[in-house]
């Protein structure tokens, strides 16, 4: 299961350099294992900062009192009154039935894009390969999927019109997360991050061989707040709902 802990990020994230947003000032914010690339109407690194610590601080509180929250693979329920991270990412883990932690990276993402949204009107933050969007007209980003002839020759061009959403991406070949299936990358477009995380880890572990990959993709757009889903094993992809593919 692809879960996400929270351990060092060690690989080169080279796949930066293909997303950008014209208009948007880019820049980094490392706080820890939290490695963002955010792009906004202004450089906001400080704030940005300021909002990774205000989340990070209380998930890293509640898992050191509930440290079955950070370790199961199934749903964990949580108190209405625990903070909204840790409840956004709670309730992403029981839709896609993943354990909380599935969500984190996109949950931080989330968190850091509506609190920078507040002092600018485009934002967007990438965790990890999980991307929040608040912009006005169509994006493009990207799919790195591994060894995958498709890797880095393909993107999904979505239009988020103004309003939050999240295209996260799992894989089972590319970086540290844990993974029950195969695929080299397993892609959610959602109308929430968190959600499109565990989602897009759920959908991974659904695909073990080709023959399953159109199955998993009709499961992901049968969530609640999923928008769309593609997959790549290999030399092969499935897709659909609200995702148009185009090249590179």
């Amino acid at each position: 299961m692809t879960e996400k802990p929270m351990p060092p990020q060690k690989q080169p994230r080279t796949y930066r350099s293909l997303f950008s947003q014209k208009g948007l000032v880019s820049f980094e914010v490392r706080v820890l294992e939290t490695d963002l690339f955010i792009q906004a109407c202004a450089n906001l690194q400080d704030e940005a900062k300021s909002l990774v610590l205000e989340c990070r601080k209380p998930l890293e509180e509640y898992i050191a009192a509930h440290p079955e929250f950070a370790r199961s693979f199934a749903p964990v329920p949580v108190s209405p009154l625990a903070h909204p991270l840790i409840r956004s990412m709670a309730q992403a883990g029981a839709a896609a039935q993943v354990g909380p932690m599935a969500a984190v990276a996109g949950a931080i993402a989330q968190f850091v894009g509506l609190g920078l949204s507040k002092s600018s009107k485009q934002v967007i933050v990438e965790n990890g390969g999980d991307l929040f969007m608040l912009v006005p007209g169509p994006v493009t980003a990207a799919i790195h999927a591994g060894d995958s002839p498709f890797s880095n020759k393909i993107g999904v061009r979505v239009n988020p019109d103004g309003k939050p959403i999240g295209l996260c991406t799992s894989s089972a070949t590319v970086g540290h997360s844990k993974s029950l299936g195969r695929a080299d990358a397993a892609v959610v477009l959602a109308s929430d991050c968190a959600l499109a995380d565990a989602a897009a880890t759920a959908l991974g572990n659904l695909v073990t061989a080709k023959n399953q990959m159109n199955r998993a993709v009709n499961w992901a757009l049968s969530v609640p707040g999923v928008m769309g889903a593609l997959v790549i094993l290999e030399g092969r992809m499935a897709a659909g709902g609200q995702l148009e593919i185009v090249g590179i």
